[in-house]
C-alpha cells in the first residue's frame, strides 16, 4: 500500500517545481533564510574549478541520477543557473572542515575551507532537495538560504563488526554512503574476533582458510537453544579492502582497521594453535557446539558469543613476530593514521598458568598479568608508531599502565575516557549506555538483539564531553562513535534497522553546536528525515511511533495504573482490556486491580503504526510500597524499587532492561508493605541468569515477616535457583501458616565468578525481576 501511494505522489509531482520546509540533519551552525528559490533542472551547470572537488561533484551527480533521474553537466566555467563547488584551499585551517553555503534565484555556491568542507556542503544541498524526490521530476526548488557551518568534533565515527556476521562489499560501500550523508568521517572496521578472521593476510593464508570459517552458530540469544550446524564465514581480500578504503576516501571518510589483541583471538588460534599458551588444549564451545566441531577436536573458531579464555600468549616471542607480520600487511592497506588494537575483554587465567608468561612478567619486572597486557600493547604500539601509526584501544588498555601515545576508546561508561583525558591522552567516547546501536531501539523489540534499550532520544541526549573534565582536559576528547556489534545481525536489512534513525541523532550530537541542540526541534526535522529514509529505500526502525506503556502504583497502592503514550501526536490511540472491552479511545490512565492483559493500538491515517500488549500478573505484593537498600547500579536502574512489584514478569530476558534492576557483587535488602496483616504461604524472587554476560542468579534468599515493620521473624531461606527458561528462574520460600504485613527479602549475589567461566575473578551481576508473594 505504501509503495502504491508513493508512486501516485511521484506521478502527481512529475513535471512540477516543488520545494520543501528546510530540514537539515545534522543542524548547521548558522542558517539564515532569504526570499525566493533556485530552480534546479537538468540544464543547471555544476561548476567545479578545481579537480580536487570532482569527488564531491560525482557524489552529487550520482545522487541526482538515482533519486531525480538526471545528472548535471560538469564545467569549470562559471555562469548563471549554476551550482559552484569551490574549496578555498589557500586559507584552509588545519582541522577546519567548515563551509559556507549560499543559494538564491541565480544559483548556489558551496565554499569549503577544505575539500571535506566542500563535500559536507554538498550533503547540505542534498537535504535541501525534496525528501520525497523521485525520477521524473523535471525540476525542483531549492530555498534561498545562507549557511555557515563547521563540525564541532573532529572524530565522528561509526563502527561495524564483520566478524560475527559479515556483509557483501556492496553493502559495506552503502554503509559508507550512509555515513557520508550524515557528515560522519570515520569508519571503524572490526575485522578480527573469536568468531572469524575477515581480512586476507598473504603470509598466513590459514587465518582465512581456517580462521575465517566456523562450523555453526548458536540459535537465538546467548546461550541459545541449539546450533544451526551451518558452516559460516568468508573474508575480504586485500584488493577488496583497498577498494573500500578508496571508496571511503572519495567521501572524506577514514577507515580505521581493528585487529584484536591479545583477547578475542579464537579464530587466529584455530588457524595457528601455537599462538595459544596451551596449544594442545581443546577449544571449549559452551552450551551448543555444532556436530562438526564436536567431531573435530583441537582448536576451533568459536560458534557462540561472549568472552573466552584462550588468548594470544604474551610469553612467546613468536606471538609478537606473528602480530608484527600481520601489521606489516595491514598497514599499507589503510592510510589512516589510526590503527585499532582492541585490548578489551582479555581474561588472564591462561597467562596466570603459563610458565612462559610468568617468566616474561618476571624478566620485565611487571607487577602482574595486567602489567603483561600493558607490556604487549606498548610493545605493539612502538612497532606501529615506527610505521607512522597511532594506536587506539578499548578502555581496558588503561589497566596495568597506558601506552605512551595511545588513544583510549571509552566503552564501559565514561570513566576510562575521563581518566585518560585527565592524564592528557586523547579520547574517543563510545559508552554502551548511549551509543551501542546493537541495543534495542524499542521497548518491545520484535527481533533478537544483544539486550539493552537505547531509543533515539537517548542517543540525542548524549554529551561527549563529560562534566568531570575542565576546559583544558575537554580538548583531549576527539569526538565519539557508535558501535554496531553483529552477534544477532546477520543481514544488511537488519544493520539498517539497527542504525536508522539513530545515526541522525548521533550525527547532530557530533556535528552541531551544543547550544543549538533541542530534542523537540530535532523531532520536527526527524519527520522529514523519515520521508527521506523511505526515498533511500532504507529499512529503518519505526520505534519512534511505539506506544510507551508506563505502569505505576494506583492511588493508595491499591492496584496499578497504566499510562499509554506515543511520541507522535498526529494519530489515534485505542486500547482494550481482556474480558472487559476493546477499541476504546485512550484519554486517561487505566486502573487495574486484577490479572489482566491490555492491548493498545496506535494508528495514523488509517494505518496501524504500532501495537503493544501489557500482561499484568497480580499477587499480594503487586503495586504495594517497596523499598530497596542499596539502590541498584546506575546502568541498570530499571524503574527503581517499583520494578519488583509492577506486575510485569520479564519474559524477554536481558533485552528488557527496564524490567530488572542490577547489582554488581552486592547483596540487597527489599522490604514490601502489603498494607495489612495477611496470611502468607510463599515468597519468590524472579531473577536472570546469563553466565556468558557475567550475570548469575542470587546464591541465597532469606525471607522474614513482620506485623509492625520493626520486629521480624524468619520465614525461611532458599538457595536453589529453579530455572524457568535458559535466562530466567526464581528462588522460592514456602511456609504454611505464616502471617505478616511487611515482607523482608535479603538476596545475596555470587561475589566472585569461578575459574573457567566468562568473567572469572570478577564480581557477578545479579539482575532481579518481580517479587511474588502469595
Amino acid at each position: 500500500m505504501r509503495i502504491t501511494l508513493f508512486l501516485l505522489c511521484s506521478l502527481f509531482l512529475s513535471g512540477t517545481v516543488i520545494g520543501q520546509k528546510i530540514s537539515i540533519i545534522p543542524k548547521p551552525a548558522s542558517i539564515t533564510t532569504a526570499t525566493g528559490t533556485f530552480k534546479l533542472t537538468a540544464a543547471t551547470k555544476l561548476v567545479v574549478p578545481n579537480d580536487a572537488d570532482l569527488n564531491a561533484a560525482r557524489f552529487l551527480n550520482d545522487y541526482l541520477q538515482q533519486y531525480l533521474g538526471f545528472q548535471l553537466p560538469v564545467t569549470k566555467q562559471r555562469g548563471a543557473n549554476s551550482i559552484v563547488l569551490s574549496t578555498r584551499q589557500h586559507i584552509a585551517a588545519p582541522g577546519n572542515d567548515g563551509y559556507a553555503f549560499t543559494s538564491g534565484p541565480t544559483g548556489i555556491t558551496v565554499d569549503g575551507e577544505t575539500g571535506a568542507g566542500t563535500f559536507y556542503g554538498v550533503q547540505t544541498l542534498i537535504q535541501l532537495l525534496p525528501a520525497n524526490a523521485a525520477p521524473g521530476m523535471q525540476s525542483v526548488a531549492i530555498p534561498a538560504v545562507r549557511i555557515s557551518d563547521a563540525p564541532r568534533f573532529q572524530y565522528r565515527g561509526m563502527h561495524l563488526d564483520v566478524t560475527r556476521h559479515m556483509f557483501p562489499l556492496s553493502f559495506i560501500k552503502k554503509y559508507i554512503d550512509y555515513l557520508a550523508l550524515h557528515k560522519m568521517n570515520y569508519f571503524h572496521w572490526h575485522l578480527t574476533d573469536d568468531q572469524g578472521w575477515r581480512i586476507e593476510i598473504k603470509k598466513y593464508p590459514q587465518l582465512t582458510s581456517v580462521g575465517g570459517w566456523r562450523d555453526g552458530t548458536i540459535i537465538g540469544r546467548y546461550p541459545g537453544t541449539g546450533n544451526d550446524n551451518q558452516r559460516y564465514g568468508g573474508f575480504y581480500t586485500q584488493e577488496e579492502v583497498k577498494e573500500v578504503v578508496k571508496y571511503a576516501a572519495d567521501r572524506f571518510i577514514t577507515v580505521v582497521p581493528e585487529i584484536e589483541m591479545p583477547g578475542h583471538a579464537s579464530a587466529a588460534i584455530a588457524a595457528f594453535p601455537w599462538l595459544s599458551c596451551f596449544p594442545e588444549k581443546e577449544t571449549e564451545i559452551p552450551h551448543h557446539p555444532s556436530a562438526a566441531s564436536k567431531a573435530k577436536g583441537g582448536k576451533k573458531v568459536q560458534e557462540t558469543f561472549g568472552v573466552f579464555e584462550d588468548i594470544f600468549c604474551a610469553g612467546k616471542d613468536s606471538t609478537f613476530l606473528f602480530l608484527q607480520d600481520v601489521v606489516d600487511e595491514v598497514v599499507p592497506l589503510f592510510p589512516s593514521k589510526y590503527f585499532h588494537v582492541g585490548g578489551d575483554e582479555a581474561p588472564k587465567e591462561h597467562w596466570a598458568q603459563c610458565p612462559k608468561c610468568q617468566a616474561r612478567i618476571k624478566a620485565e619486572g611487571l607487577k602482574d598479568e595486567h602489567g603483561l597486557q600493558s607490556y604487549l600493547i606498548q610493545r605493539m604500539e612502538k612497532y606501529l608508531n615506527a610505521k607512522g601509526k597511532t594506536i587506539i584501544g578499548w578502555d581496558e588498555i588503561l589497566e596495568g599502565g597506558l601506552a605512551p601515545n595511545a588513544i583510549v576508546m571509552s566503552w564501559r561508561g565514561e570513566a576510562g575516557g575521563i581518566a585518560a583525558a585527565k592524564d592528557k591522552h586523547q579520547v574517543i567516547m563510545t559508552p554502551g549506555s548511549h551509543v551501542y546501536f546493537d541495543h534495542s531501539q524499542s521497548g518491545d523489540e520484535d527481533s533478537v538483539t544483544i539486550g539493552g534499550f537505547t531509543p533515539i532520544e537517548k542517543v540525542y541526549s548524549y554529551e561527549p564531553v563529560p562534566k568531570e573534565l575542565n576546559e583544558a582536559q575537554a580538548k583531549f576528547v576527539l569526538g565519539a562513535q557508535a558501535n554496531l556489534w553483529t552477534e544477532y545481525i546477520r543481514y544488511p536489512q537488519k544493520v539498517e534497522y539497527m542504525v536508522f534513525p539513530r545515526i541522525g541523532a548521533l550525527s547532530e550530537v557530533l556535528w552541531s553546536p551544543k547550544a543549538g541542540r533541542s530534542w523537540p526541534e530535532f523531532e520536527q526535522r526527524l519527520q522529514t528525515q523519515f520521508t527521506r529514509y523511505n526515498t533511500w529505500g532504507v529499512n529503518w526502525s519505526k520505534a519512534y511511533f511505539d506506544i510507551a506503556a508506563t505502569v505505576q502504583p494506583a492511588q493508595g497502592n491499591k492496584g496499578l495504573q497504566v499510562k499509554l503514550a506515543s511520541k507522535d501526536k498526529t494519530g489515534k490511540l485505542t486500547y482494550g482490556i481482556s474480558g472487559v472491552h476493546f477499541a476504546k479511545n485512550y484519554t486517561a490512565p487505566i486502573v487495574v486491580n486484577q490479572t489482566s492483559a491490555i492491548t493498545a493500538l496506535y494508528s495514523r491515517n488509517g494505518q496501524v503504526m504500532d501495537s503493544v500488549s501489557v500482561n499484568l500478573m497480580f499477587n499480594k505484593a503487586t503495586g504495594k510500597k517497596v523499598t530497596i537498600n542499596p539502590p541498584p547500579a546506575p546502568n541498570y536502574p530499571g524503574d527503581g524499587a517499583f520494578t519488583l512489584v509492577n506486575g510485569i514478569i520479564n519474559n524477554k530476558g536481558m533485552t528488557r532492561s527496564a524490567e530488572f534492576i542490577g547489582y554488581n557483587g552486592k547483596p540487597v535488602t527489599i522490604v514490601i508493605d502489603l498494607g495489612s496483616v495477611q496470611p502468607l504461604e510463599m515468597v519468590a524472587a524472579h531473577a536472570l541468569s546469563a553466565g556468558g554476560s557475567w550475570v548469575h542468579p542470587p546464591q541465597e534468599m532469606e525471607v522474614s515477616l513482620s506485623t509492625d515493620g520493626t520486629s521480624y521473624k524468619r520465614m525461611g531461606t532458599a538457595r536453589e535457583f529453579k530455572g524457568v527458561t535458559p535466562q530466567k528462574g526464581m528462588l522460592e520460600v514456602v511456609a504454611e501458616g505464616q502471617r505478616g504485613r511487611f515482607v523482608k527479602l535479603v538476596l545475596k549475589p555470587l561475589e566472585k565468578i569461578p575459574a573457567n567461566l566468562p568473567g572469572a575473578g570478577n564480581a557477578a551481576w545479579m539482575f532481579l525481576d518481580e517479587i511474588e508473594v502469595r
